[in-house]
């Protein structure tokens, strides 16, 4: 009975979509060789520059952000070419393992502990050892989204400038575009991935790619390039139907088109801090929450944890009963955990895209009375927390 009326999916992606960007798909089929489509669709290219933060080339490919993955192996590795995998949860793993199905070399770099951020000296002093340059590519995430751990991109940048190691380095965006500060070509990034589901606030079924000089240089020798991924093909802009390799994915377009606009008509960075703000206030509830038994942080270290999602850890709480009780009550639905560290033992709650205050409030607010529907150990009120939190954002006239 309480869970009538419009849901709510606090889950880490896809990501909550707003009426706009709902209305903006709902169009007939235009022509796709000439008009309208073709100037949305420059002008998407154009404006994903803005949210990277760069000059490089962006390519849109058709599919989730493993496609995104693939696009990006495929350009720029040969069989037989080597990546270091900098590991910190599930989905750097992930773009390894898609390496690997291609024939390249795969070196998994763990972080100090399945809790904690990528260790930047540890980058280094692996870079450092490999003096015959067999390395072609560090890959990392900025945000994992199972353990919601936050990389130090531009620490791991200084630790690779720091060796003179000349390996392409690749950054998968994809839980923390459009959510967290990104900063491309300050950072010196050679190839970002990104996709429509999470910060960008679109559906799911487009992903990104930006590639620098740097990594158009090795695209042209890269041996695993194919006729559907192809960066070459996807240059010339002129030709349209080339920028997807076939027919574009035309309400997707519509709709990152509008979440583009919301998005710069905010400000980009007006939306990091909005992010900022509203994950200080679910973490503010978390740490009032936890006690010995009961909930605490995924992610150890406070600096290392991300603006986009929140990994919670239940101790006795039974997280499966709780998570079912909050979607079949009020129409909450909470992240699974993901992994062997989360599995069972923990959930998600993901606070990206387009959101404000209550609909945090609203989520902490259905958590904290699941919780006292199970007589689960609390430390306190999360939901109080919160709400102070927020109040010192609020502006008094």
């Amino acid at each position: 009975m309480l869970s009538n009326g419009r849901p709510m999916v606090a889950i880490p992606g896809p990501s909550i979509i707003p009426e706009q960007v709902l209305a903006a798909m709902l169009r007939p089929m235009p022509n796709i060789y000439e008009g309208p489509l073709v100037d949305v669709s420059l002008s998407i290219l154009d404006d994903l520059k803005k949210v990277a933060r760069t000059t490089a080339e962006p390519f849109i490919a058709i599919g989730n952000g493993h496609a995104a993955w693939e696009m990006v192996i495929t350009n720029s590795m040969s069989r037989g070419d080597k990546v270091l995998v900098l590991e910190s949860g599930r989905f750097a793993i992930g773009w390894g393992e898609a390496a690997a199905s291609h024939g390249v070399e795969v070196e998994v770099l763990l972080a100090p502990s399945k809790r904690s951020a990528v260790d930047p000296d540890a980058v280094a002093d692996r870079l450092r050892a490999d003096t015959g340059h067999t390395i072609n590519a560090v890959l990392v995430v900025q945000t994992d989204t199972a353990s919601s751990v936050r990389n130090d991109i531009p620490a791991i940048r200084r630790a690779i400038d720091s060796t003179g190691h000349p390996a392409l380095f690749m950054v998968d965006c994809i839980a923390s575009l459009g959510c967290e500060p990104y900063e491309m070509d300050e950072w010196k990034v050679d190839i970002t991935v990104g996709a429509s589901q999470k910060g960008l606030m679109c559906p799911p079924g487009i992903a990104f790619v930006w590639a620098n000089d740097k990594a158009l240089a090795a695209h042209q020798s890269a041996g695993l390039r194919n006729s559907y991924w192809d960066w070459t093909a996807r240059l010339d802009r002129s030709a349209h139907y080339f920028i997807y390799a076939g027919t574009p994915p035309i309400p997707l377009l519509y709709a990152m088109r509008e979440a583009l606009d919301m998005i710069l008509e905010e400000g980009l960075e007006n939306v990091w801090i909005r992010h900022q703000i509203l994950a200080e206030a679910v973490r503010d509830a978390i740490t009032t929450w936890a006690t010995p038994g009961g909930m605490e942080f995924n992610i150890i270290e406070a600096g290392q944890r991300s603006d986009a999602v929140t990994s919670i850890l239940t101790g006795s709480i039974d997280v499966n009963l709780m998570r079912k009780i909050a979607e079949d009550n009020a129409g909450v639905t909470l992240g699974l955990g993901i992994g062997p560290e989360l599995d069972g033992v923990g959930f998600r709650i993901g606070h990206m895209g387009h959101l404000n205050p209550p609909m945090i409030l609203g989520t902490l607010g259905v958590i904290e009375a699941v919780l006292l529907s199970m007589n689960a150990p609390m430390g306190g009120s999360g939901v109080a927390a919160a709400a102070a939190s927020l109040s010192k954002h609020f502006a008094v006239s």
